[in-house]
């Protein structure tokens, strides 16, 4: 993913995005005596996958941090699918979105481990290096300043 000029340009992030929508959409209909247990940390564990690997990219200057964060967005990723076994297990999801939903999070939870794997792709730049130079910029005068 050299060519990413963004965390948005990941497809782990859209992924996540959208993964985050859904557990959003369908949480909606569980019971509302889950709404400050079930309900709240379930939307927290899927929002924070993207959240980290916003981080990460913001981090990957040094490969160290880069990867720990990449690392916790695993871990609110599998969080997630802990949460999801609980919904199904009360009957709060069908067996066909548990299993959608599932799914999801298992090939976000491989494309995590894969950039962990990976890392120095991400992070090939020297710790020095002013990342907001190598980003393509834009044609015509930006709105807002340098510092």
């Amino acid at each position: 993913m050299a060519g990413a000029k963004s965390f948005r340009e990941l497809k782990v992030y859209q992924a996540a995005r959208e993964a985050a929508r859904r557990i959003f959409v369908v949480s909606g209909h569980f019971p509302r005596e889950e709404r400050y247990a079930l309900t709240d940390q379930i939307r927290r564990s899927s929002r924070a996958v993207k959240a980290m690997l916003a981080e990460a990219w913001a981090r990957r200057r040094y490969k160290a941090a880069f990867i720990n964060k990449i690392d916790e967005s695993l871990g609110e990723a599998n969080e997630t699918q802990s949460w999801l076994d609980d919904a199904l297990d009360a009957s709060y999801l069908s067996k066909k979105d548990f299993e959608e939903l599932d799914g999801r999070y298992q090939a976000i939870g491989g494309m995590l481990s894969r950039m962990i794997d990976r890392a120095a792709d991400f992070c090939k730049h020297d710790p020095t290096t002013d990342y907001r130079t190598i980003a393509t910029r834009v044609e015509e005068e930006s709105p807002f300043t340098d510092h």
